[in-house]
């Protein structure tokens, strides 16, 4: 293994505007697996951080790329389809300051990144110290294309490498609640770290607590667990440990929950890749998640983590 370990994440990222329906409109992009890449190659000194995708070969898809090339992300696992788009989005803000979505993704290049015989993922597998992926990445491919994945999990977990998968549960994104439930039972027992968030747990069980869901959570096979419980202490379970407790950050005034378990994802995994034991990197976790609240958008400025940064180093 070379000292810069290589770490491919696979999902989707789709344009993303906001504003109100008719009236003016701001254009940026967004991504749940794309945000984990960005923080993390912000924070893992010593990581090639790989983003896996789909994409057309518009300038909108042209434009994306150049974006994510400024973040230091290795975009040559992109697979760029002649006919297809990115996906895309509107997020409108109510006077409440509550948030709706309306998605346009069904023909998104990111479905058919496995629609081909071979990925660049898939060809370049040797390379990967950790593959990342969330229940978003395999919700909207095919079976077929999830097929693929899992194979693909299963292969480098069987050679040592590193098999993160996220709980990211969307309903409106799968067939039915029984597919989403297996999916994510072979997810889980191919990955080698499993970072869940409890609400989601909950409500691909449909359960009438979280605590229950935790208490499922558990006794999950992966052997290492992490279990976000918003402003709760994270619970942890390292190889060969108990579980633990991990207290979160106090903030005094949250401005937007966009991204908060994208960057733990992070923010956990790049200590852990670079070797700190498992409850350093979950405080280090969510200090970040806790810095990321408190700015508008998934993706926050540099600036703003330069303070965390230089307490990390």
């Amino acid at each position: 293994m070379s000292a810069t370990k290589k770490v491919a994440l696979l999902g989707e990222c789709m344009l993303e505007l906001q504003g109100q329906a008719f009236g003016a409109m701001n254009q940026t992009f967004g991504g749940d697996t794309l945000n984990t890449a960005v923080y993390l190659s912000r924070c893992g000194s010593g990581l090639e951080v790989c983003y896996a995708t789909g994409l057309g070969e518009d300038s909108l898809s042209t434009g994306l790329i150049q974006r994510w090339q400024t973040e230091n992300l290795d975009c040559s696992l992109v697979r760029r389809i002649a006919g297809r788009m990115p996906g895309l989005y509107l997020i409108e803000v109510d006077e409440r300051g509550e948030r709706s979505f309306s998605y346009w993704r069904d023909t998104s290049a990111a479905k058919a990144y496995f629609e081909t015989a071979a990925t660049p993922l898939e060809e370049r597998e040797a390379e990967w110290d950790c593959l990342y992926l969330s229940g978003i990445s395999l919700a909207i491919l095919p079976p077929a294309g999830r097929e693929r994945v899992f194979a693909l999990m299963q292969r480098l977990r069987q050679r040592g490498a590193q098999v993160v998968f996220d709980n990211n549960y969307r309903p409106r994104l799968w067939p039915d609640i029984a597919v989403a439930r297996e999916c994510f039972a072979r997810a889980f027992e191919l990955a080698t770290l499993a970072l869940l968030t409890a609400d989601d747990h909950q409500a691909l069980l449909g359960l009438p607590r979280v605590d229950e869901a935790v208490a499922l959570a558990k006794q999950l096979p992966a052997p290492e667990l992490v279990i976000k419980r918003g402003a709760q202490p994270t619970l942890l379970r390292a190889p060969g440990q108990d579980w633990t407790e991990v207290a979160t950050e106090r903030v005094e005034r949250v401005v937007d929950t966009t991204a908060a378990g994208d960057s733990f994802a992070a923010g956990y995994l790049s200590r852990r890749l670079a070797g700190a034991p498992a409850v350093e990197a979950a405080a280090f976790a969510n200090r970040l998640a806790a810095r990321v609240i408190q700015h508008r958008g998934a993706l926050i400025p540099r600036e703003a983590m330069a303070e965390l940064m230089a307490v990390k180093a």
